[in-house]
């Protein structure tokens, strides 16, 4: 029989409230972090149970680390993520996508000499759980893989967009998975970020970004409340 400790994460307000309010039919208990709304619930099936703790952090890369090193400081086996994400190549608007590897595209020490990106004396390329990825995959054939690229920056430019293209082969991009992957890979945590394509995170992004809001997160946060149990019977 398994016995799991899952948190899920999400970054943006208007995304989390799916999720809660799903939660919030059945049986639940509040739950916060640095003010940020959560709940804690339980997922029972033939095989096991998971305690599953669920979270608003807030936008952005400082938000979600601390969101993560909360939960792996309780001790949690598995960390997901769901949200949207800006598509840079080989994916369009509306898709869905699985993080394979993440990089923090706009950490630069270039001016001394070390590569875009590049963390003097550690890591700098964080990966995702392969189970848990082939697992959604399964369960979502759909579902498209390939490398995030995170930042504390809304990419709305054609060339940003081309250069995150060129440089780390990136199909999408977003502000919070490279922050919690890190968190995840130091912490031996195996992790899983679902993200749905809004916009191209070309010159005109803003605007395809705000006609997506509000007609995604539903899906999103049923894929990933449907995806619990698989992670109990199978993990």
């Amino acid at each position: 029989m398994s016995n799991l400790k899952i948190a899920v994460i999400v970054a943006d307000a208007d995304e989390y409230l799916p999720f809660a309010e799903r939660v919030e039919k059945g049986e639940y208990e509040d739950y916060s972090f640095l003010g940020r709304k959560g709940h804690e619930f339980t997922v029972n099936t033939e095989k096991g149970t998971a305690e599953v703790y669920s979270l608003h952090c807030g936008i952005g890369m400082v938000n979600a680390a601390a969101a993560a090193a909360h939960f792996a400081t309780l001790g949690v086996d598995v960390i997901l993520n769901y949200g949207l994400s800006g598509g840079i190549s080989g994916i369009r608007k509306g898709e869905f996508t699985l993080g394979t590897k993440f990089f923090e595209h706009d950490f630069d020490l270039t001016a001394i000499g070390y590569k875009p990106y590049e963390k003097p004396g550690q890591n700098y390329i964080y990966v995702a759980d392969e189970r848990l990825n082939d697992l959604m995959k399964k369960l979502y054939p759909e579902v498209k893989k390939g490398v995030a690229v995170s930042g504390d920056s809304f990419i709305c430019d054609d060339n940003v967009r081309n250069t995150l293209k060129n440089d780390f082969g990136a199909m999408s991009c977003d502000m919070e998975t490279g922050a919690i992957s890190y968190v995840c890979n130091f912490a031996d945590i195996p992790f899983l970020s679902l993200r749905r394509i809004s916009d191209d995170a070309g010159d005109d992004a803003n605007t395809s970004y705000k006609d997506m809001v509000g007609n995604s997160e539903m899906q999103m946060s049923d894929m990933i409340f449907e995806f619990l149990p698989h992670i109990i019977n199978e993990l």
